[in-house]
């Protein structure tokens, strides 16, 4: 008999919902059942890309006599952590604590029935291996302790629930001295020191995360300073990164991470977010350097998340699968004379192309050969007398062959839950690389899912939800779904220049000031209407994705050179000055605070452009903004003179001049004398020009702007 999970629609919850284990969904139901029964809660927390948790579920949970001492001695808690990122950040960090700073998925959580944990840890076996005990040997134990010492079990787990509670920003002075330019250079000169000469990546050795947010945060370091050093090490990384295991060179996209320090064996699941964040980094790069190289993996990753994680409905999957036909890395991986045979009399030189992909009879995943760019294709085309044409052509022809034959073979899971907040990355990712490309299927997947999230994703009070799937929207936003949709909104206005989508990052801020704001600085990561847990989590650090306030904090900064409120940007400092002494001693887990105080310490630039996009003047200008990376850039449009009720208020009273478009550049509200070619333009934002004289009117209040402007 299914369980009850089977009325969810988390797809990992649902492969659980035939376990002989009586699983609850996460809720009032299962601890009130704990109370009455006098039971511990049993928390499982995974998702349905993990490897290792799958095992634990055929090993444990599918197991009879497993279940049904679960069932007898345990109250049992399943919770896919995708969708409920506040339980798994709780209980995570409870892990961490009962584990040295060691943790993972599965997590394993035994609790009080109030929810306050007393034991913790990861995958268990069936038997005793790994230098860990049985699954059933840990059961038992906690049982014995919990029925013969509770007074001391409690007394841990208040313990626990205390440490728990401490805030972020507790005991953290709220000091601005220490936001200075020496606090970026200082963390750049800390991920330089880290990065790894040889393999690429911020770290040396296995295994390796791709780390886009400090990625990131280097490449605008370099366009700040010209640090020639700093962007090398980015490019490097990133070459290293794409040419190796974890890049998919048949399909596109990227696995999640690497287990060995040269990027070859990966975690073989793919993970919306991640192809998010690197599409946008290597988007930049190609920006920064002109190496075609890069542009190609941006449009590869975007074609392969239009073609395999996309919904009809514009909404965008969370994963795929690590396992297929119970393998993990089955359907990505191949035998040297399975390649052989499929390419034989297609390729013309098939050794050079198998020796490019560093294939070999052995293998280099248990037998079977992980493709990769082994060694540089002009040096392999050299060792087989080839010209460097023919041998892309060869590579090329190689993969069109293979990525065919793949698609017969049993693909991995997919779970096609829609998470706000993954959305609204890839919503980002889409509508800045459909600009920069000029790519009109990119600005239309864009526009999409920005229509998904808001007819989808929204409640009739115009607030988020987490999760949306088979029609079914569920649970309430969380500071990272408002945050990251609210950036993706604000890069599909910079493309599109449609009002309604600025208007609508700017109200979903509101919401997150209204709901989310804490007294003492910064956010929480559940809103004020949440359902209550053992503390309110308020994570400061990145993660595999960016920390909802270091992301808010971004916002805040680009809505306030919008808008000229400087309460948004008051709201952002908080986050700063709580932050910096924590920013200044690890600064490897907060690259995207760093992105946003490299914007408040450098200033935005601040661009109206005021003129129909058909015309030559217009067109010319606006490529020549887009043509370069310009981090700081905040870009505003009217087609013709703009009114005081202009949204955003940077277009308020921008004017033709003289029936030409024109483009005016300001900082800190104070607009420059408007310039109406694309050279004056690009000379404008090459000086960065200050624009501090106090007599200088503010861009919102300038009622006049043809006559109150500064001579640039």
């Amino acid at each position: 008999m299914p369980n009850r999970l089977q009325h969810e629609t988390s797809p990992y919850l649902l492969q659980h919902a035939d376990n002989p284990v009586e699983w609850y969904p996460w809720g009032d139901e299962a601890f009130a059942a704990a109370q009455a029964q006098n039971k511990p809660i049993l928390l499982s927390v995974g998702y349905s890309a993990c490897h290792w948790c799958h095992v634990m579920a055929h090993e444990s949970f599918e197991d009879d006599d497993t279940a049904a001492y679960m069932n007898e001695h345990f109250i049992c808690i399943k919770v896919d952590r995708e969708e409920r990122p506040d339980v798994d950040d709780i209980y995570m960090q409870a892990t961490l604590l009962f584990n040295r700073g060691n943790g993972g998925w599965p997590m394993t959580v035994f609790m009080t029935p109030e929810g306050h944990p007393f034991h913790a840890g990861t995958y268990y076996p069936p038997e005793a291996r790994y230098g860990m005990p049985s699954f059933r040997q840990v059961m038992e134990l906690v049982i014995d302790s919990y029925r013969k010492k509770r007074k001391d079990v409690e007394r841990t787990a208040r313990g626990i629930a205390n440490d728990l509670s401490r805030s972020a920003f507790d005991n953290l002075a709220a000091e601005s001295d220490i936001l200075t330019f020496d606090l970026l250079d200082a963390a750049a000169e800390v991920m330089l020191s880290r990065a790894d000469p040889v393999h690429g990546g911020l770290t040396r050795g296995g295994p390796k995360f791709p780390s886009p947010v400090n990625l990131e945060y280097l490449l605008r370091y370099h366009v700040a300073t010209n640090n020639n050093q700093v962007l090398q090490a980015v490019l490097f990384t990133l070459r290293k990164m794409a040419e190796g295991g974890m890049y998919d060179q048949l399909g596109g996209g990227f696995h999640r991470y690497s287990v060995d320090e040269k990027w070859l064996v990966p975690h073989f699941e793919k993970m919306l977010y991640d192809n998010a964040q690197l599409a946008r980094v290597y988007l930049h790069a190609w920006q920064i350097s002109g190496e075609a190289f890069f542009r190609e993996i941006v449009i590869d990753t975007l074609d392969y998340v239009m073609r395999e994680m996309t919904d009809d409905n514009g909404g965008f999957y969370s994963t795929q699968d690590a396992d297929s036909e119970g393998e993990e890395g089955k359907f990505f991986v191949w035998a040297e004379a399975e390649l052989r045979e499929s390419l034989a009399g297609v390729v013309p030189n098939v050794d050079a192309v198998l020796t490019y992909w560093g294939v070999t009879r052995g293998g280099n995943f248990e037998g079977k050969n992980i493709l990769h760019a082994a060694d540089m294709m002009e040096r392999v085309a050299v060792r087989h007398g080839l010209d460097i044409e023919q041998m892309r052509a060869d590579v090329n022809t190689a993969k069109t062959v293979l990525f065919t034959l793949r698609k017969n073979r049993i693909a991995p899971g997919r779970d096609e839950k829609m998470l706000a907040a993954w959305n609204g990355m890839m919503l980002a990712a889409f509508a800045e690389a459909a600009r920069v490309l000029d790519h009109e299927l990119y600005r239309r997947a864009a526009v999409a899912n920005a229509e998904f999230l808001q007819r989808d994703m929204m409640n009739d009070a115009g607030r988020l939800w987490r999760s949306h799937k088979d029609g079914i929207s569920k649970i309430n936003g969380y500071l990272e779904d408002y945050a990251q949709v609210i950036d993706g909104l604000l890069e599909l206005y910079q493309t599109t220049f449609d009002a309604r989508w600025f208007i609508e990052a700017q109200r979903l801020a509101e919401v997150v000031l209204e709901h989310f704001e804490s007294e003492d600085g910064g956010f929480y990561d559940t809103s004020d209407d949440h359902d209550e847990l053992i503390v309110r989590p308020r994570n400061v650090q990145d993660n595999a994705t960016p920390s909802g306030n270091a992301m808010m904090g971004y916002n805040l900064l680009r809505l306030t050179g919008y808008s000229a409120e400087t309460r948004y940007e008051d709201a952002a400092l908080t986050i700063y000055r709580a932050l910096g002494n924590a920013i200044n001693e690890y600064p490897m887990a907060f690259g995207q605070l760093l992105t946003g105080l490299d914007m408040y310490l450098r200033r935005p630039v601040e661009i109206a452009l005021i003129g129909d996009l058909a015309h030559e003047q217009t067109r010319a200008m606006l490529d020549m903004i887009r043509g370069q990376f310009r981090p700081l850039a905040i870009v505003a449009h009217a087609s013709r003179n703009a009114d005081g009720n202009a949204m955003p208020a940077l277009l308020r009273h921008r004017t033709l001049r003289e029936g030409d478009p024109a483009a005016y550049v300001c900082e800190n509200f104070v607009c420059a004398a408007p310039v109406t070619t694309a050279d004056d333009l690009k000379r404008a934002l090459t000086r960065q020009i200050p624009l501090s004289t106090p007599t200088a009117a503010p861009f919102v209040l300038d009622d006049d702007a043809d006559e109150d402007v500064l001579d640039g």
